[in-house]
């Protein structure tokens, strides 16, 4: 009868210690990766701090978020120009273990300022799908791509499927003609006041050309704190 009461005790202990353990297994600090695709290396970038309520996640200085342009296989600028910009997310940014960070279709708002060497899109704001706007220090590579035009060589290739800063627009109608400009799409930006002497003597032109697809990932300047996953 003994061994009968033993037996019955152990068994009903078993499930209280399995539950203390998982209690411990959630709770604590644990760091986590970020992958950006399934055959991406993992990267650590953030540390999940234990809470009552629903946990925010903080990425550090330093994390390489992806993000493009969809409107466009690639976008002109001129090399003086500064152009108001809105990439997107195009994938969901989750941890090694699925938590979601950044849900594909985020938004980042920023401006393409001109450096030295190049171009470089700086983000300013995230903006979630819904609607949770988040101050967002980051920047692109410099992009240092140059394309020189000239009449009948190669406008019409470069201009078909761009987006077109209003700088580039301007000094490339100089070059190619108006009509030839409505082969992409004119973006608002510093249009003629970009120009500053960068049309040679109206037989040719050089932009800045911006992979729309692979120049624009950002990297973070400050950390980055995400609200709760939604």
């Amino acid at each position: 009868m003994m061994g009968k009461i033993m037996r019955h005790t152990a068994q009903w202990q078993t499930p209280v210690a399995l539950v203390a353990i998982a209690s411990l297994t959630t709770t604590a600090i644990a760091p986590f990766t970020w992958l950006t695709a399934a055959t991406a290396a993992p990267t650590p970038i953030a540390q999940l701090f234990p809470s009552s309520r629903p946990q925010s996640v903080t990425l550090p200085a330093g994390t390489r978020i992806p993000a493009r342009y969809e409107a466009a296989d690639r976008i002109l600028v001129a090399p003086t120009e500064t152009l108001p910009l809105t990439i997107t997310i195009p994938n969901n940014i989750r941890t090694s273990t699925g938590t979601l960070l950044i849900p594909s279709g985020s938004q980042v708002l920023g401006t393409v300022r001109p450096v030295n060497g190049g171009s470089q899109f700086v983000a300013e704001t995230l903006v979630l799908p819904n609607g949770t706007r988040i101050p967002l220090a980051a920047r692109s590579e410099v992009i240092a791509t140059r394309q020189e035009v000239q009449p009948g060589v190669n406008g019409d290739a470069l201009i078909k499927g761009s987006a077109i800063g209003a700088g580039a627009a301007t000094i490339l109608s100089g070059v190619l003609g108006n009509r030839r400009i409505t082969l992409g799409r004119v973006l608002l930006g510093a249009g003629a006041g970009a120009l500053g002497g960068l049309l040679l003597g109206k037989k040719k032109a050089e932009v800045i050309v911006i992979d729309a697809k692979a120049d624009l990932s950002l990297t973070l300047d400050s950390r980055l704190t995400l609200p709760p996953a939604f």
